[in-house]
Parts: structure tokens; C-alpha cells; sequence
């Protein structure tokens, strides 16, 4: 089987997404984390072209990774001067990098109308500048930006275009999809042209995902020849964002035969795809191929009890060969033998069969427990008879002021008792819940203390009703983590948004003072 090289783009390709960014301490921690996964070839971006670049490979030139390698990437020579003149290509000489990526045009449309040079000036820009490069001691690649653009316009230019680079030394040209406007057909057909027209020329493949293909055509490009795929982690890119490389790493071990990583790599793509989304502060795709939470997820009873049978009737493959997990969902279509299981994970014993008939109740109301099983696990331990509540509540309100300034002032008070002993708690947020949650906590941490360490990672409000405006019902969930890992769901439903927070907010404390099932 034909040795396949992972490349990876997030740092410089991915970060085009809006509202992303990471800090150049951030990206080391990435580029480790891509080091661990198996990634060959890591792309940190240009040295130079703004002071956090130039800090991260600062920081990169110190640090030792186990396998994978940093790539410097840059843009082929200006026009109107040598490569050797070239403030650009200069900088990546004087890059610790041992590999540098250029950029160049393969599209005549480009080569006319954006850069504004001939055919013949354009073949020289990318062929002095590889050579350039090589020259200096560095290994080149040349990202053939626009190929299948150009290729559909003129194929015989594209063609020349990376044959001016492999003939300079280039060790690998890459075929862009960058518009992201192919589908797998079509990136077939172009690959296999190439590999006919240059024998012995190692291709790469870059995909961007407006179609909706970029993994798919990363994997036709593979089928017709192509030994370096090129992603980015979660896919996140400019526009719809880049070729998955999560998804691209599983399909090529699992699907197709090729031994990529290790199986030990393997089983960290769901922890670096959640890794890179938490530095970037986005909330992980539930329904993200392979390593999303609802992956392997399981509602209908039908389904649920077949897996139980033979995971394979309605699972792909092993959710642990990716680091990922089975999980059945509790709703109104849920069976008997998902409640079951539940309980037992927890060391309870219920009735099934009326448990299932109180959630269909509380899902007629609004309710809905897939993404909130800490309230579920709270629901299981009363109809148990295993649950006491964390403290007896007198009062609680909060006041929203808003000031002829603009600024808005929020202060919340609560009125709890606790075994027997009764805490007035009065605290200030930058919002009712905020507010709320400092003040039920500053009393119940004299108590216990590790709810301190408690965080609420994610907010989201539903109306649930729109027809009736204002005074529709709202459904508030909220996610809590332990700042150790464990993350945990959990609702509330009221048609005052803050009560409705405050149901919210009382479940995932209490799920955190919940001991933890047998065997964990």
C-alpha cells in the first residue's frame, strides 16, 4: 500500500476562518498536539508577515517534536525582481524550517488578471523561485493554487505550471482546490492526468469544502495517485473551511487500508479535534463525522436495542478505534433497555417502563434530555429514591438596572438553607444567571468547596412557542464542566427566562455532588 503523507494546515489555512485565532503560545500547543497524532508535515505559516508569526517561530525553533516537521510557507518570487532579491523567499531561507511551501499560480485567468503578467513570466516567477529554495538547502513544495480552475480553462498550462516547479526541484507539487468548486469526479480525472503527464512526480491534494466534497475529493485525488493529503483539523478554513483531516486520517486507515498513524494515534482524533476547539473557544459539532459527540449517538429503541445485539447493525465501526463513545439517548423514543442501562451505569434500580412515561410527559412539556443528562441522571436517582436535594430554597431575585450611561448593573440574592442553616447571599454578575450562580455558590462552597472549580461552558435559550411572544415557554440548558474532563447537561423550562435558568443552574450543581458510578 502506497505510503500516504499527512499535512496539516490549521495554523495558517485554518485560522483564515472568521472569529478564529489563537495566540502564538496556542499554537505550539497545537502543533505538539499534531505531533502526537502522527502529522507529518505541520504548516506554521510565514515567518514574517506580522509579530505573532515571527514570535511562533521563535518559539517553534526551540521546541523538539517526535516526528512531525515544520513548514514554512511564502508566495513564489515578485514580479520585476529575482528570486535572490526577493524580501519574501528571503525570509524563508533564514527560517529554521527544513521545508517551505510556496504558493503559485496555475490558472491562466489568474496569472492574467490578478498577478498581471505573462504566461512565460509566471513559469519563471515559480521555477526560480523553487530552485531558489533548494538552492539554500531547503526542501520545496509547490501549492499549485487554482489547479482545477485552471485545469478546466487550460490543462496544458496548468500541467506546465507544475512541471516548472518539479523540474526546479520541487519534492512535491500540490493540486489546490481553493475556489472548492470540484467534485471527486473531476479531481479524479485532473490527478490521473497529471500523474500520466509527469511520471514519477509525487502529488499532494488541498481541498477546500464549498461544495460540501473536500474530503471526498481528498480521498478521489488519493485513489488517483495523489501521496499527501492536506487538511485541517475540524476542517475549520476560510469560507466553508478546508478538508476535515480528522475525517481524512480515519477514512484512509479504516476505509481504505492505508496505515497512516498508529492505532494509539488513531484513538486521540476525537481529543485533538475537541483540543484545538476549545483553545479556539467554539463549541465542538455534536454531528462532526467520527469524533462528534452524536457520532455514534443512539435515540430510536429499535436502534438502541441493536446495537446492544451487534454494535455493527447500526454503527460504522468501533467508536473507541477513534477515541469516541456509544451513547444512548433518553427521549420519548427511547426503550426500556436505554433507561435500563443508564440506571445500571449509576448503581440504581427503577422502573423502566415508568420512567420512560414521566420523560414522555416532561417532553410534551418541553423538556428534552438528550443533551441534558445531568438532569436525566438526577431524574433516575429520585424515581430511585437515591436523591437528596443540595439545599432547601426560601427566595432568590435578581435586580437589571440600566443607567442613563448605558452601562447595565446586575446583582442577584439568594435565601438557601442548608442542613438546617440559613445563607443570605447577595453577588453582582454581568448578567442574571452569572449573578445567580455567583451567589448560590459563594454560600454552598463554605460547604463544598470543589464546586468552586465548577465552570458553566456553554448557555443556549430556546422559545419553545413563538406564537405567543414574550410570554412563550423558555428552555434554557446549560453545560457544566469539572475542569477535569467531564462535561455534563443540564435544563430548565419556565416561561420567565430566569427561572427557567435557575431550574437550570440547581441541576448542574447538583449532578456535580452526585457520586460517581461503581467501577470509575
Amino acid at each position: 500500500m502506497t505510503t500516504i503523507q499527512l499535512y496539516d494546515a490549521t495554523l495558517r489555512d485554518g485560522m483564515g476562518g472568521g472569529g478564529l485565532s489563537l495566540t502564538a503560545d496556542e499554537k505550539v500547543r497545537v502543533v505538539h498536539q499534531l505531533d502526537a497524532l502522527g502529522v507529518d508535515l505541520i504548516e506554521a505559516g510565514f515567518p514574517s508577515s506580522n509579530p505573532k508569526e515571527q514570535q511562533l517561530f521563535e518559539l517553534l525553533s526551540r521546541e523538539r517534536l517526535d516526528h512531525a516537521e515544520v513548514v514554512a510557507f511564502g508566495m513564489t518570487r515578485r514580479r520585476g525582481v529575482t528570486a535572490a532579491q526577493d524580501d519574501g523567499l528571503r525570509v524563508l531561507v533564514g527560517s529554521f524550517a527544513p521545508v517551505c511551501t510556496l504558493v503559485g499560480k496555475s490558472s491562466v485567468v489568474h496569472v492574467e488578471r490578478v498577478v498581471r503578467v505573462t504566461r512565460e513570466e509566471n513559469l519563471a516567477m515559480i521555477a526560480e523561485s523553487i530552485a531558489f529554495l533548494v538552492a539554500q538547502g531547503k526542501r520545496a513544495i509547490l501549492d499549485a493554487e487554482h489547479f482545477f480552475d485552471g485545469w478546466r480553462g487550460d490543462p496544458g498550462y496548468a500541467i506546465d505550471c507544475v512541471r516548472a516547479a518539479a523540474d526546479a526541484g520541487a519534492e512535491r507539487v500540490v493540486l489546490c482546490d481553493t475556489n472548492g468548486g470540484s467534485l471527486p469526479h473531476e479531481i479524479a480525472q485532473a490527478t490521473a492526468a497529471v500523474g500520466i503527464a509527469l511520471p514519477g512526480v509525487a502529488l499532494g491534494i488541498h481541498c477546500h469544502d464549498d461544495t460540501d466534497c473536500a474530503v471526498a475529493n481528498t480521498l478521489a485525488a488519493v485513489g488517483a495517485g495523489a501521496t499527501q493529503v492536506q487538511g485541517t483539523i475540524n476542517g475549520i478554513g476560510e469560507r466553508t473551511g478546508n478538508a476535515n483531516l480528522l475525517s481524512i486520517i480515519a477514512n484512509l486507515q479504516l476505509k481504505l487500508g492505508h496505515r497512516v498513524v498508529t492505532d494509539h494515534q488513531l484513538a486521540r482524533l476525537t481529543e485533538t479535534g475537541h483540543f484545538v476547539d476549545e483553545l479556539l473557544n467554539r463549541a465542538p459539532n455534536p454531528f462532526q463525522p467520527y469524533v462528534g459527540k452524536h457520532a455514534f449517538a443512539h435515540k430510536a429503541g429499535l436502534h438502541a436495542a441493536g446495537v446492544r445485539t451487534d454494535a455493527s447493525t447500526f454503527e460504522q465501526i468501533d467508536p473507541a478505534l477513534v477515541g469516541n463513545r456509544r451513547d444512548l439517548l433518553v427521549s420519548e423514543l427511547a426503550g426500556r433497555a436505554t433507561v435500563s442501562e443508564k440506571a445500571r451505569d449509576l448503581g440504581l434500580e427503577v422502573d423502566a417502563a415508568h420512567v420512560i412515561e414521566r420523560v414522555k410527559e416532561l417532553e410534551h412539556q418541553g423538556y428534552s434530555f438528550e443533551t441534558a443528562d445531568g438532569s436525566f441522571e438526577l431524574l433516575l436517582r429520585k424515581e430511585a429514591g437515591a436523591y437528596e436535594p443540595l439545599f432547601r430554597l426560601e427566595s432568590w431575585r435578581c435586580i437589571v438596572e440600566q443607567r442613563a450611561d448605558g452601562k447595565v448593573e446586575t446583582e442577584a440574592t439568594i435565601k438557601i438553607f442548608v442542613d438546617g442553616e440559613r445563607y443570605v447571599r447577595t453577588a453582582e454578575g454581568n448578567g442574571p444567571v452569572n449573578a445567580l450562580d455567583r451567589a448560590l455558590r459563594d454560600a454552598l462552597t463554605e460547604i463544598h468547596p470543589h464546586l468552586a472549580d465548577l465552570e458553566l461552558v456553554n448557555f443556549k435559550v430556546r422559545i419553545l412557542d413563538e406564537t405567543k411572544g414574550t410570554g412563550a415557554i423558555t428552555r434554557v440548558l446549560l453545560d457544566t464542566s469539572d475542569g477535569a474532563g467531564q462535561v455534563w447537561g443540564s435544563i430548565g423550562l419556565n416561561e420567565n427566562v430566569i427561572a427557567a435558568s435557575w431550574q437550570a443552574l440547581v441541576d448542574s450543581l447538583e449532578r456535580a455532588m452526585q457520586p460517581a458510578p461503581a467501577g470509575t
